[in-house]
């Protein structure tokens, strides 16, 4: 009679080293979730900025004899408009003039950038992080080229600089800007149009 020795069943050193290449698994899968949150954040910030942008050009466009009015506005963000402007524009009996239109579409837009109309359980929940938004365009509101800059804070730190210098050296993106990030739109308006 012959006795073999068989095996039956795992030992424990395979047990133990099939639990550590599943945990090995199981942290680079929740490694990946998080790199793909922090890019879904980023993807929606440059939307948001990009959205807000674009609105702000059209109002622009619609409102050709106010074009000075946009033009020496403050860099936007962080409430710089203050409140609500009196007037609306929204009676038929004594509609806006172009300054007053003005003075509502850059409130409008701010507001949207600071995200104070979209309110959650912890407070503000919409618009970017850390807002400035810059807009530059031909000198008296004239036919030419015009640029609407907005800048936000990052979730990480980028290493070659930005050459817009929208939201520079404000403090807010980090003490060399690192975190800042730019989106520019820019469009051709004639304001006589």
């Amino acid at each position: 009679m012959s006795s073999l020795n068989k095996q039956q069943g795992f030992s424990l050193i395979e047990l133990l080293v099939s639990v550590v290449i599943f945990s090995v698994g199981l942290l680079s899968i929740a490694g990946l979730q998080m790199v793909s949150k922090t890019a879904n954040y980023e993807s929606l910030q440059r939307t948001t900025a990009a959205h807000i942008a674009y609105g702000l050009l059209e109002e622009m466009r619609t409102n050709g004899s106010g074009m000075g009015a946009y033009l020496a506005s403050p860099d936007l963000g962080g409430g710089t408009m203050g409140t609500a402007p009196a007037s609306y524009c929204q009676s038929a009996v004594t509609p806006c003039d172009a300054m007053e239109k003005a003075a509502l579409d850059l409130w409008f837009w701010e507001s949207a950038l600071d995200g104070v109309r979209e309110t959650g359980a912890q407070g503000s929940a919409g618009g970017v992080m850390s807002p400035t938004m810059c807009i530059n365009g031909p000198v008296g509101g004239a036919a030419g080229i015009y640029v609407v800059s907005v800048a936000w804070r990052g979730s990480a730190a980028l290493t070659n600089p930005v050459i817009d210098p929208c939201g520079a050296g404000t403090g807010k993106y980090g003490s060399a800007n690192e975190y800042r990030r730019v989106l520019q739109v820019a469009t051709f308006i004639d304001p006589n149009i």
